[in-house]
């Protein structure tokens, strides 16, 4: 039997996924899923409300390509295939040079930021609208170290120590336009009046404006250049409309709108005006290159052209043929192009290595060029002498003269562009911001993610109190352990109710007033009944009269059952004897209304005699054996011989004996106890008692000889997860009573 019992508790506790279950779950916990998703909502609407507005400047900036480098040559990037001139552009605006040069002439590195009032004081500083230019709000409630409104602190000059760079420092205004600037300890740094540089402690300070109420704090921080050079790269964000369009949009987040502003025009300036003198830079260094050049391609033209003209005077002004002529035009344009390539690869050399992606096509190019140059000298030797002769004479000239006269125009240009102001970049938009519609925070989504987030934990807190409590909420759980369910027991709203108006701030074990006197008429008492009516037939072949009460552990509602149910079988006629054996923490004098002493203790030790101990209750037939004086040895004096001679004793006097036993689970009294008497049964509780509990309770009174009756299902509660997670309740709530005249 037992093993039937540990293979049942098993296939109980296999873990299985019931969505029905958890939809009811959550459906008997709706007022909690309710109250925390109202909570976060709020707290999201409260943010939504108090967070500073961020605001987003933007500019827009067009990138022109380079079709021909500053040489007239072919771009370098078009050996290597097609590339957007806004890749190498965006990195250049968020360059250290450029950012770092901003960061020095806005002095972005100095940080100042009022002692706003915790939570809400930004917001009622935002809100702050004087009526006079540079007024200033009044302190609320005397608290004047916060800012509250129109707060203004500018400083021109900040030199600090290295040790105090990064370290917030506060500044105290003062009366007149002076204050004082404290370290992070509250130590005195430097003194001194608005207007006034101040030169104090390795500290230089200038502060050029300080309008305040006397009091008003500032926190002010000087961070290291890096630092704000870096910060500033991430907040900077440059993206390129459209693929390839050369048109990129910067735009900055601040919450103050004009700095934001500021910030992006002087960006934009420095980067246009960055652009502007490396393109002058390299013009000025190419032209340089070409007047090197210049000289040396002019004497080779004129040493060939005189050749040339001594060659004709020879030979008496011998003509080109046709053929020949044919054969010069394609020899011309071939060592024209290999003259430019190898003036480009000149210029190269000073740019980039041999291994070079960019140098080795240009390498190729020339080679490609050259094959097709030694293809027309092959047929340039099947001519006639003199038509060589001549060729060849002609071919120095043209292409000299050809590459001198391209390399001349470029030189005047690149003069020209070398005093110029324009580069490949200009600046369409100046950057610009909507006070009116700031991009942070979003109102709407910070509400609607606060209550979707607090839907979402509520239910998963709820699932999660449900996984950690493995009480059984249904009787058919119980009864696949092999235990009978005698009876189920609905939770009694007005016995809480009793106790909480009874026993409001009192000790855990005091109880309230007997329910089946107060309320007989409710569904927990009715329920007794029914068991009472079950326990008539379940006791007809039990060898005695005697019914132990138990249970697994601590605050199943034992006592409840005992006293109630003892009641409402004395309410049947029968003589009902109830008898606390809980001699450690039994309450049932209290609830009865009983006296503590002379009880079931003093009886066992002969402090008191059978007549005495037994105290009459208000309900007829129904008596009473206190638990007595508490005993340093309950469980000895319940195996001492005195004790099956009380019980016998009584189960002569009255019909039923009734005994209310310590949970099992905590002390062995049960165990001792449950052997007297002819039927047993244990309580066990709605949502608290766990299978395995249940399963233990059992074994243990198997391992010392009882025979367990059945369970009494106590404290049943309406709950749609027992309603959809099983499909016999096994308690139905039926309002059936008698009408009034």
């Amino acid at each position: 039997m037992q093993q039937s019992i540990v293979v049942n508790a098993q296939d109980y506790d296999d873990d299985e996924i019931d969505l029905l279950g958890m939809f009811g779950t959550m459906i008997d916990h709706k007022w909690l899923i309710m109250a925390i998703t109202v909570i976060f909502m709020i707290v999201g609407i409260a943010y939504a409300l108090l967070a500073s507005p961020i605001y987003q400047a933007n500019a827009l900036v067009q990138v022109e390509s380079k079709k021909n480098d500053l040489l007239g040559f072919s771009d370098v990037s078009s050996m290597l295939g097609k590339e957007s001139p806004s890749t190498t552009e965006i990195e250049l605006i968020r360059s250290r040079a450029i950012i770092g040069e901003t960061v020095d002439k806005l002095q972005l590195d100095i940080v100042i930021v009022p002692n706003y009032f915790p939570v809400v004081g930004e917001f009622i500083s935002r809100r702050f609208k004087g009526t006079a230019q540079g007024e200033v709000a009044s302190p609320w409630l005397g608290m004047n170290s916060f800012a509250w409104g129109g707060e203004s602190l500018k400083v021109s000059q900040l030199n600090l120590p290295e040790s105090l760079l990064g370290k917030k420092l506060t500044l105290v205004a003062g009366d007149s336009g002076d204050y004082v600037l404290l370290d992070e300890d509250g130590n005195l740094l430097v003194e001194g009046e608005r207007g006034q540089a101040v030169n104090q402690r390795g500290i230089k300070l200038q502060i050029d404006e300080l309008r305040a109420n006397p009091g008003t704090k500032f926190s002010v921080v000087r961070n290291p250049r890096l630092n704000s050079i870096l910060e500033y790269q991430d907040a900077l964000d440059v993206l390129e409309r459209g693929k390839e369009s050369g048109i990129l949009n910067l735009s900055l987040e601040s919450k103050d709108a004009r700095k934001s502003v500021k910030i992006l025009n002087t960006i934009a300036e420095l980067y246009v005006r960055q652009n502007v003198q490396r393109t002058s830079a390299e013009a000025a260094q190419s032209l340089d290159f070409l007047r090197e050049k210049l000289p040396e391609i002019k004497k080779d033209l004129e040493k060939a052209g005189n050749a040339l003209n001594q060659y004709q005077t020879r030979n008496k002004s011998v003509d080109i043929s046709l053929e020949t002529k044919s054969i010069l035009e394609q020899m011309v344009n071939l060592d024209t192009n290999i003259s430019n390539m190898k003036l480009q690869q000149a210029e190269m050399d000073r740019k980039f290595t041999p291994e070079h992606p960019a140098y080795r096509a240009l390498l190729t190019q020339i080679g490609e060029l050259t094959e097709k140059q030694k293809m027309l000298e092959r047929k340039v030797t099947s001519l006639p002498a003199t038509q060589q002769e001549l060729l060849s004479l002609t071919r120095d000239v043209e292409v000299g003269t050809e590459v001198y006269t391209q390399l001349l125009n470029k030189s005047q240009e690149l003069d020209v562009m070398r005093a110029g102001t324009v580069g490949n970049v200009r600046l369409i938009d100046t950057a610009d911001v909507n006070i009116q519609k700031p991009v942070k925070p979003k109102k709407f989504l910070i509400v609607l993610g606060a209550t979707l987030f607090g839907g979402f934990f509520a239910v998963a807190l709820v699932l999660f109190r449900k996984t950690l409590n493995k009480g059984l909420e249904n009787p058919d759980a119980i009864e696949q352990l092999g235990l009978p369910v005698y009876a189920s027991i609905p939770y009694s709203v007005l016995q809480e109710s009793e106790e909480a108006k009874t026993h409001r701030g009192q000790g855990l074990y005091k109880a309230a007033a007997l329910l089946t006197l107060s309320h007989p008429t409710d569904l927990a008492i009715e329920a007794l009944r029914s068991l009472r009516t079950s326990l008539h037939f379940a006791m007809l072949e039990a060898p005695n009269n005697r019914l132990m009460i138990s249970g697994p552990s601590p605050l199943v509602g034992k006592t409840f059952v005992s006293a109630n149910l003892a009641a409402v079988i004395a309410q049947s006629g029968q003589r009902v004897l109830l008898i606390d054996v809980d001699m450690r923490k039994g309450y049932l004098h209290k609830v009865l209304g009983t006296p503590a002493e002379n009880g079931l203790s003093d009886l066992l030790v002969k402090r008191c005699d059978l007549i005495t101990a037994i105290h009459k209750t208000d309900i007829e037939n129904f008596d009473i054996i206190g638990r007595g004086q508490i005993p340093p040895n309950p469980s000895e004096l319940l195996m001492h011989f005195n004790f099956s001679e009380l019980l016998d004793q009584v189960s002569a006097l009255y019909d039923l004996v009734i005994l209310d036993t310590p949970p099992l689970l905590a002390v062995t009294d049960a165990a001792i106890v449950g052997r007297q008497a002819g039927t047993s049964l244990i309580v066990t509780r709605f949502g608290m008692s766990p299978a395995r509990e249940i399963e233990l309770t059992m074994r243990r009174f198997s391992q010392n000889g009882i025979h367990l009756k059945g369970a009494i299902f106590n404290g049943v509660e309406r709950r749609a997860s027992a309603a959809y997670g099983y499909s016999n309740y096994g308690y139905y709530h039926y309002d059936y009573k008698s009408d009034k005249a």
